[in-house]
């Protein structure tokens, strides 16, 4: 017999839960001219906490261990879906990243999700002076209706995280941070 819930639903906001993540990792990659995914992925992954299961999405390139979506073109939306039809059944909500955001900080994660369980709107989203940035957080309850063009027409709860600085977003070789430079020669 579980604990009664009280007339305020303590109890209810306090259960366990499990937390997915879904990195997007599927695009062209045109500007930046190589799969800047091979590059950037690990380091995505290292910072990525908290969750009980990770799903990558390719799409363009191919990447071990990752859930390819043949729908990748039509847009984020059409990834997202084939990262969240992935997870476990028993994921309540997902992270969503980037692949190309190496500079996601762990404490954003921690925040965004914090957020989401205390307030359980349907999308949590981190922001970074006053913009909508990631980490997301996407309660189940949204996954069947994510357009192709992705989740921009829906308005999140914003959790401010500029204290942390934006996770980045690589676009062009030249966006790389230092780290992540090497030699003209090296594989991506």
């Amino acid at each position: 017999m579980g604990r009664p819930a009280t007339s305020s639903g303590q109890w209810e906001r306090h259960r366990p839960t499990h937390i997915g993540a879904v990195v997007l990792a599927a695009g062209a990659a045109t500007r930046f001219g190589a799969p800047k995914q091979r590059l950037l992925l690990p380091a995505v992954l290292e910072r990525l906490t908290g969750v009980d299961q990770v799903v990558v999405v390719a799409g363009a390139h191919p990447l071990e261990g990752a859930v390819e979506c043949p729908d990748w073109e039509r847009g984020p939306g059409a990834s997202l879906r084939c990262g969240l039809a992935a997870l476990d059944a028993a994921i309540e909500a997902a992270v969503v990243v980037l692949a190309d955001g190496p500079e996601l900080a762990p404490a954003a994660i921690d925040r965004v999700v914090a957020a989401w369980r205390e307030s359980r709107a349907p999308l949590v989203a981190a922001s970074y002076g006053g913009d909508r940035g990631h980490p997301l957080v996407l309660e189940r309850s949204l996954w069947g209706d994510i357009p192709d063009e992705g989740l921009r027409v829906v308005e999140p709860l914003l959790v401010p995280c500029d204290d942390l600085g934006p996770p980045g977003d690589i676009d062009y070789r030249g966006d790389l941070p230092e780290r992540f430079r090497g030699t003209p020669g090296e594989p991506m």
